[in-house]
């Protein structure tokens, strides 16, 4: 073994013990339960991809990477008391995951994180559960993503006008990520497709984080894509409800596969 492999032979066991570490504060055994929530993470992920402003189009030189996944917990692991978690942060730093089933149940509830998950860019991890999880996108997509993305998007400009009015200015970051919103959610009702790439706004909407824009003019650029959402929603092509029915067989014949495979 030279000198390189005794390095990364260290760096390895290393690895190793802070996993088990991370499994023991948890809770967990690392050695006898597979119910570590980290182990899930690590060992049952079937879909993972890169979030935030990296997957946005807004990515700057000290843009953190985000990290978010769907871990498939062993259909076993329900049948007892003690219940698989239906997340997990870590174990990477910006790092966090939902069991398929707490996934599915949100993005049916057109949850604008989780929906923009199923669309991002930059997949890491794809199994071919994960794969039909992406399959999956358009029976997630309905009209109900009108009410969940205005709702967000009306309570964080009520955050950012308190913030005007106690600070002066507002969290131009946060400006920024509320504009970067309503224009995913008007164009997601104009064409039925979530694309959250920012694309040819990309150059604005910088020029929003960074202060450059008067708040008379980030107002005014919201006011008029909460009109065009409001126009969008009557006359988009989306259904008036998500396919559960699809979902929900997928989900099925997921856990009756993981039952099979641990018979």
């Amino acid at each position: 073994m030279d000198e390189h492999e005794a390095h990364d032979e260290h760096e390895a066991h290393d690895e190793q013990d802070e996993h088990e570490a991370q499994d023991e504060q948890a809770g967990r055994s690392p050695q006898a339960d597979t119910l570590a929530p980290l182990t899930l993470v690590r060992e049952h992920t079937v879909y993972s991809c890169v979030m935030g402003s990296r997957a946005f189009g807004l990515a700057t030189g000290a843009s953190d990477t985000d990290r978010r996944g769907v871990y498939l917990a062993p259909t076993p692991s329900f049948w007892g008391f003690d219940k698989p978690p239906t997340h997990v942060e870590g174990p990477r730093e910006e790092q966090f995951s939902w069991e398929l089933e707490r996934f599915c149940e949100l993005a049916l509830k057109a949850n604008p994180n989780i929906l923009e998950c199923l669309h991002s860019p930059l997949v890491e991890v794809l199994t071919p559960v994960g794969a039909e999880l992406l399959d999956l996108r358009g029976a997630f997509l309905s009209r109900r993503a009108h009410a969940s993305f205005s709702r967000y998007a009306v309570s964080q400009r009520g955050k950012l006008e308190a913030d005007v009015r106690l600070h002066g200015g507002p969290r131009w970051k946060h400006a920024m990520h509320l504009l970067r919103l309503l224009l995913s959610c008007r164009d997601l009702l104009r064409t039925g497709r979530l694309t959250i790439d920012v694309g040819p706004y990309r150059e604005e909407l910088l020029a929003v984080k960074h202060g450059e824009r008067g708040w008379d003019e980030v107002t005014a650029w919201m006011t008029r894509l909460f009109e065009e959402t409001e126009a969008a929603l009557r006359t988009t092509t989306l259904p008036a409800e998500p396919d559960r029915a699809r979902v929900t067989d997928f989900l099925r014949r997921t856990r009756r596969a993981s039952a099979a495979a641990a018979a």
